[in-house]
């Protein structure tokens, strides 16, 4: 996991639900393509969402929220499910795509807490969406910008030295 951040949008909304079709259509827009796989946190699982998303080309990896009947399993397609959410659910209960799910703690989540503890994001201390957003874009580049030399440095550490040879 590259842990680069390739979109930042920022929101007045309370939470995620909303937010999936909008960040996966400015991922289309910026890179000519959708990613091949989307993997997001519950908020995520609005079925709107999850349907856009597969309809404008990803997989979307989401938990599966438990049902209101225990005795109905959370996997099962619904009768009423369209074609994207039954595979969806599906999907979600195979172990490859547990094990998938599994990575987003590694990879959202590290780069968020990152973000709290190397640049100090707690919260943020302008108003207005437009200098939020400005914020939030000074910390995707600084955090990339942080994993390049990360990268960079590594690749020079692994090629052998050079030596200098005089010419005489």
């Amino acid at each position: 996991a590259s842990q680069i951040i390739v979109g930042v949008a920022v929101t007045n909304q309370g939470d995620d639900w909303d937010q999936l079709p909008p960040m996966t259509r400015q991922l289309r827009e910026r890179y000519q393509r959708c990613p091949a796989e989307t993997l997001v946190d519950g908020g995520y699982s609005k079925f709107d969402a999850i349907e856009t998303a597969t309809a404008l080309g990803s997989t979307v990896f989401a938990p599966v929220p438990k049902p209101s009947n225990c005795k109905h399993d959370p996997f099962a397609p619904r009768a009423r499910d369209s074609g994207a959410i039954a595979a969806w659910r599906m999907r979600m209960g195979t172990e490859q795509a547990k094990s998938i799910y599994k990575q987003r703690a590694a990879t959202a989540e590290c780069v968020n807490a990152q973000a709290r503890t190397r640049e100090g994001v707690q919260q943020s201390g302008v108003r207005g969406k437009a200098r939020n957003r400005c914020l939030a874009l000074w910390v995707a580049i600084t955090h990339n910008l942080l994993i390049w030399i990360r990268e960079l440095e590594a690749t020079l550490r692994s090629q052998p030295k050079a030596k200098m040879v005089r010419a005489t």
